[in-house]
């Protein structure tokens, strides 16, 4: 059986608006309107337009640019541990040795 949506109301830059989500999804659509209403408000309080479209399609672009400059960013290559790993290795045995040797001194 499917999961039913729910609807939760949400405020946008101080206006109200129902939105349909899946319960699993309610998390993810809270972040996202979290989001999007503070763009909204530092877009509306930096350019003081009071126009709702215009702000919203400006924070739109601002989010979008965002993302893009994310997502077209190169991965970074996974670094090869194990000469690293090798050599931590050879100094824990160089130092089990130390500690054997003063222990058998002690006896």
């Amino acid at each position: 059986m499917s999961a039913e949506p729910n609807f939760l109301d949400v405020r946008i830059l101080g206006r109200e608006y129902r939105v349909a989500c899946m319960p699993e999804e309610r998390d993810a659509l809270l972040s996202a309107v979290t989001l999007v209403d503070s763009k909204m408000n530092e877009i509306a309080q930096r350019t003081k337009n009071t126009i709702a479209e215009r702000v919203a399609v400006m924070a739109a672009l601002n989010i979008a640019h965002e993302y893009l400059s994310v997502k077209n960013t190169p991965p970074v290559e996974a670094v090869d541990t194990s000469d690293a790993k090798r050599r931590i290795d050879f100094m824990g045995a160089q130092l089990d040795a130390v500690l054997m040797s003063q222990q058998l001194s002690e006896l």
